[in-house]
């Protein structure tokens, strides 16, 4: 580990690490470069009093910036030529699935509802 880079800590329960693990063994990733990309990604909307910074550093090696979606197009023309159609289906893979089972754990857990009168889903009061 570079002077700069610093290691993180966290503990999770077995089934998320294996869940991260798949997914980042899917993108072709580290499981680092993983946590690193999600955390990241999650980091997008948060406002904080002070001066903050959510772009992460140029980084050296086969992920720069942890960008995720860089490393997957790169696997994908690896393989030939692909037009837009072909690249936009092959970066979004099992989006909807996964999303399918997000809303799925949310009402199981009752926290997002489908209300025909609101005109889709909701987050409930709880």
């Amino acid at each position: 580990m570079s002077a700069d880079r610093r290691s993180v800590k966290t503990y999770v329960p077995e089934s998320q690490k294996t869940e991260w693990q798949r997914h980042a063994d899917e993108l072709g990733m580290s499981q680092s470069e993983f946590v690193r990309t999600m955390v990241q990604a999650g980091r997008r909307g948060f406002t904080l009093d002070g001066p903050s910074n959510t772009e992460e550093p140029d980084v050296e090696g086969s992920n720069p910036r942890g960008n995720a979606l860089e490393t997957r197009v790169e696997r994908i023309l690896s393989n030939g030529a692909r037009s837009w159609d072909e690249l936009i289906d092959a970066v979004s893979g099992d989006l909807e699935d996964r999303l399918e089972e997000t809303l799925d754990s949310l009402q199981d857990r009752n926290r997002v509802r489908y209300s025909g009168r609101d005109g889709g889903y909701t987050l409930t009061d709880e």
